[in-house]
């Protein structure tokens, strides 16, 4: 990091640190109305903040000292794992608004964080157009992207005009928010185009949509949620039409949406690159013991793999007495082969990021990394072979040699493995 990056990163440090021992002071002392006016100061974003770096039960207190309307914004912005836990501890006419007040998309998202019981409670407490939007959503398989859409959006016909088109723009705002695209449909609810409200608004006021709309791309509702978002980042688009079995429209993907799939994801690959469970809620909110869990798993599996190393070094004990020499390069060896996995697993995390490559390619891409590790191997084994052979020896050479051929060609190929 640069110097400017850094003093950047510590102003902005210390301006969520002053308002966070300030509001922290003042539940501990309970000074409600304090509470209240420090949290008046801030910006949404800052008051997002300092609820992530709070305790559950100071975060439950602050949150309640918030404006209605306000409170609403602010749990929006909040991650998923953090708004069931504020949920979990509000009152249910406390949640009732707030719930309500979410997109249908944002709601399903709650609600599949939440008990069985508790969410089943706040669904009968919905308003019924809002009940039958979100049990229709809930009805999509758990990793589809039906799951994930906005079943609210703004549709047109295409034998209306512009000026026809934004009356019903204008007369959905209210339920509908971000109005990116207008989607084109027939009567039947089957998608024929999309057209932007920048067309509609160039266009003269009698000119008809046909005239301005265009293809749409579209996703079907049943598809992998990360591979929609990925479409959709590809296509870039502001949002994608989501379509039945049958082409009608049921849905919008948002780019916003389709950004924080993206997000989730890396952060998992990104977690379990680096041997541990990714995490569901910022860092300095999870508990010490989930830490732990995140981790544990992989540091026994490595740890078996060690004594497991053990036991094969204690079978060629009788070798290792006899060429001693051997055991010189055993570090050599396991840091090349730890080194030629974690480049396959980079390379292909990365890719994976990308959308170059997906799960369905496992073999495709072992095979390819199985190619790459002998090419590498071949280059380290011939350049230990002539290097080892000329200071101890061309048998102990040869040994050393093989030993990395066939250690890079393994490595590599286990660690292509990562797209599994």
């Amino acid at each position: 990091m640069t110097r400017k990056g850094w003093h950047v990163s510590r102003v902005q440090e210390v301006k969520v640190q002053r308002p966070f021992r300030a509001v922290e002071s003042a539940i501990g002392s309970q000074d409600l109305p304090e509470v209240a006016r420090l949290l008046a100061e801030l910006t949404v974003g800052e008051v997002v903040d300092l609820l992530e770096r709070l305790g559950v039960r100071q975060r439950a207190v602050a949150y309640r000292m918030l404006a209605k309307d306000r409170a609403v914004t602010v749990f929006e912005r909040l991650d998923a794992p953090l708004q069931r836990e504020l949920v979990t501890g509000l009152r249910d006419e406390e949640v009732a608004g707030v719930v309500e007040s979410l997109d249908t998309d944002d709601r399903v998202s709650l609600l599949d964080e939440l008990p069985a019981a508790l969410a089943t409670r706040l669904l009968k407490g919905l308003p019924l157009s809002e009940r039958e939007l979100t049990a229709a959503v809930l009805g999509y398989p758990e990793n589809s992207i039906g799951r994930r859409m906005n079943p609210s959006y703004v549709t047109t016909h295409p034998d209306l005009t512009c000026a026809e088109s934004l009356e019903r723009v204008r007369g959905e705002l209210e339920r509908t928010r971000n109005v990116y695209t207008v989607m084109v449909t027939d009567p039947q609810r089957r998608l024929l185009g999309v057209t932007s409200l920048q067309r509609l608004m160039a266009a003269p006021p009698d000119t008809l949509v046909s005239q301005v709309m265009e293809e749409a791309d579209r996703v079907s509702a049943t598809e992998p949620r990360e591979r929609a978002a990925r479409q959709c980042a590809a296509l870039r688009v502001l949002s994608l039409p989501v379509v039945d079995d049958e082409d009608r429209l049921v849905g919008v993907l948002t780019v916003d949406d389709a950004l924080n799939i993206l997000e989730d994801a890396e952060s998992e690959d990104q977690a379990r690159l680096s041997g541990s469970e990714p995490l569901r809620r910022p860092y300095l909110s999870t508990p010490v013991f989930r830490l732990v869990r995140s981790r544990v798993v992989w540091l026994l599996v490595l740890a078996v793999s060690a004594v497991l190393t053990v036991r094969v070094l204690e079978a060629f004990e009788s070798t290792l007495e006899q060429l001693v020499v051997l055991s010189v390069f055993i570090p050599l060896l396991t840091g090349t082969g730890g080194n030629t996995g974690n480049q396959a697993a980079t390379s292909l995390t990365r890719a994976l990021a990308l959308g170059d490559v997906h799960t369905r390619d496992v073999v495709k891409v072992m095979l390819r990394e199985m190619r790459v590790g002998l090419c590498l191997g071949l280059l380290l084994g011939g350049l230990g072979f002539v290097i080892v052979g000329l200071i101890y020896g061309w048998d102990i050479g040869a040994v050393i040699g093989l030993t990395l051929l066939a250690l890079c060609t393994l490595a590599a190929t286990v660690g292509g493995d990562v797209c599994h």
